[in-house]
């Protein structure tokens, strides 16, 4: 399973706005630290408001923040909602066109295996990703914006 572009985006404006709480942050200084496009931003921070993960404060002095605790954003919870399609073979997807599909195993495997993972993501929070010596090291790495 390869997540998408725009669930990796959406992960990585959270451990961002989760590195420094309290603060808000603008999508430049995101795009700035992570060398990503602010367009792509856009898109992924709307979504991310309008699921409640975070806050858009607009006009001066605006910006983004979580809107909840890291400790109760789970990772499988973020990832099912972000990406578009779990459907790993044609069959599990619309406009199914595969002449074996009445017969086929290998769907329900598929979608008990898409289940663990998820499953697995869920076990996790935002704040699992944020323990030390990793939070140190994402704080270094990620210098532009407000934390710099």
């Amino acid at each position: 399973m390869r997540l998408t572009q725009y669930t990796d985006f959406s992960l990585r404006v959270l451990l961002y706005l989760a590195l420094h709480p309290g603060e808000r942050c603008r999508i430049r200084d995101i795009a700035e630290a992570y060398g990503i496009s602010r367009n792509h931003l856009m898109k992924v921070v709307q979504q991310l408001a309008s699921l409640g993960f975070i806050r858009s404060v607009r006009g001066a002095g605006g910006g983004l923040v979580l809107e909840r605790d890291p400790a109760s954003i789970r990772i499988g919870d973020v990832v099912a909602q972000m990406e578009p399609d779990f459907g790993m073979v044609e069959c599990m997807r619309p406009g199914n066109d595969c002449v074996i599909t009445p017969s086929c195993g290998l769907p329900p495997i598929l979608a008990r295996a898409t289940r663990a993972y998820l499953d697995v993501l869920r076990g996790y929070t935002l704040a699992d990703l944020l323990r030390e010596p990793e939070r140190d090291g994402m704080k270094r790495l990620l210098t532009v914006g407000p934390a710099a």
